[in-house]
Formats: C-alpha cells, structure tokens, sequence
C-alpha cells in the first residue's frame, strides 16, 4: 500500500474504494499534487463523473477554470479513451498513452499525471476481456518516470474475484494518508460502504509507537460514534497496546462500541485470557484472518 502522497513520476498504482468519501480523498489529493508539481492532468470518468471532480478540486481550492484553459487538466469520457470506436484495445490505449506524454513534455509540463474510473469495463464493450493485460503491460508506459497512473475500481460493483486479479496487476495499491505515523506504525483512514470511518493499523504497536497508538484512538473516540478498527495489516501489538483498545472502548460514550476487525488469532486468545474481551464498549467484529 502507498500513501498518495508518496505517489510520484513512474508509478502506476490502483485504488479500490467503497465508499466515495474514500474515493474523493484520494483522487482530490493525487490530482491537486500533479497540478502543484507542474504536471500535466488527464482525467478519464463518464461526463457526470467529471463535474463531480470538477466540485471535489474547487473546494479543494485549486483553479479548475485556470487549469482548464491553460490545458494542463482535461477530461475526457471512456469513449474518447478507453472504448473508442466502441471497443477497447489495449494497444490503441496504450499508444494514445505515450503520445499524451511525449505532447506533455514537448509543452513544458513536468510530466503527465493520468486517472481513470474503470467501472465502465463492466458495460461489456467489446475487448473488456483484455483489461488485466492491458494493467500489466502498461505499467511499462509509467515506468520510464515521465508519468504517474491512478486506476479506480469501484469495490462495490466489481466482482470481488475480477478485482482482486485487476488489482493485482498493479505494482502497488494507493491508500488515503496517513492521520498518524510513528515509527513502525502507520493509522491510515478508509471507509466502509456505509461511509462509516475505519481505522487501517499497519506495522507494530510496542513501547515506542504505544503514545501515537493512543493518541489516534482518542482522537476517533472524541469525534463520536463507533470506532472501527482493521488490523488486517498489524504486524504486532504488545499488550501494552491491547490495554489501550480496552481503555479507549471503556472510555465511549454510552451506546456506542469499539469494533475490531481482522483480528489475528493469537491476538483473539490473549484479549480473551485476560478478560478485556468483556470490557464493555469492546466489539471483535469478524473471525481471525491469519494466526
């Protein structure tokens, strides 16, 4: 996973989303970046998809109409790019991909930063079958470091099999940035399909990451409601860390609850032996994913 941040000239990255909110913080952020660093702009969405883009970048505070009439940010439909002449071919795609970034230079811009929302591969056009060789080979087209890829799929219309093989073709995913880091250990925000915030834990919990662990569960208690957790991505956590979930569930407001997801089984049993899987407030949502 990438923060957008970090994302640069010669990535090809790809977001699956659920939620919009997740969707326009990501892309909001990853386009702004592109006009900030002098890079030329290519969107690619169905026309209301563009307006709506259009609104996330202006009350981001970037000049859209500037941006515009100086060519430095365009949109265009999937038919003018991804399906033109009614099929898609991955060679033609491509092409047009290189040509766009030899004219982005050859202007004086930095470099070409391209998005595109995939969910139109699910129209059966004609080709769409290719979408995965088209993924692997134009990695190579972002590669040579003169342009950046951000490819959106939609994780609530794409079946989860086809996506999990679409996403794959990609070097790396992109994620929201960081709320906090420290260390080893990164808390990343995302979304549910609901659009209820979720909590992503990456790396290790231990003495010296414990403060920031602690400050991130405050800072989500206080905002209200429940506090959903993923530890999908958790490497280790000390039981130093695990008393601060039970303090941070215990310290909710009535009603509301502290929701543990992919929770590691080891993990399951030690909350379990000590107790805390009784405090209440504290919820372990869903079965353990690795032991």
């Amino acid at each position: 996973m990438r923060q957008i941040k970090d994302v640069k000239l010669g990535d090809h990255v790809c977001l699956a989303f659920a939620h919009e909110a997740e969707q326009r913080a990501v892309v909001t952020a990853f386009l702004a970046d592109g006009l900030e660093g002098r890079e030329r702009v290519l969107y690619f969405s169905d026309a209301p998809g563009s307006d709506r883009v259009r609104s996330w970048l202006e009350e981001a505070g970037v000049d859209v109409a500037s941006a515009g009439a100086a060519r430095r940010l365009e949109f265009r439909t999937a038919q003018e790019s991804y399906v033109s002449g009614g099929r898609f071919d991955p060679d033609t795609m491509i092409e047009m991909l290189r040509r766009e970034v030899d004219a982005s230079l050859a202007a004086g811009w930095a470099g070409l930063r391209v998005s595109g929302e995939m969910s139109w591969a699910l129209a059966g056009q004609p080709g769409t079958e290719q979408l995965e060789d088209y993924e692997r080979r134009v990695t190579g087209v972002y590669a040579v470091g003169r342009a950046v890829g951000l490819c959106q799929y939609d994780a609530r219309l794409f079946p989860a099999e086809r996506l999990s093989g679409l996403t794959d073709c990609h070097p790396e995913r992109a994620q929201m940035n960081a709320l906090f880091e420290a260390g080893t250990l990164s808390i990343t925000p995302t979304f549910d399909a609901d659009g209820a915030r979720v909590l992503r834990v990456a790396g290790t919990v231990d003495h010296s990451t414990t403060p920031t662990w602690s400050a991130a569960l405050q800072q989500a208690a206080r905002a209200g409601g429940d506090v959903r957790v993923d530890m999908a991505e958790l490497e280790f956590i000390d039981v130093a860390g695990i008393r601060e979930l039970a303090a941070a569930a215990s310290a909710l407001t009535e009603g509301s609850s502290l929701r543990i997801r992919h929770l590691a089984a080891r993990l399951r049993q030690i909350i379990t032996l000590v107790g805390w899987d009784a405090v209440p407030g504290l919820v372990i949502e869903q079965e353990a994913v690795r032991a």
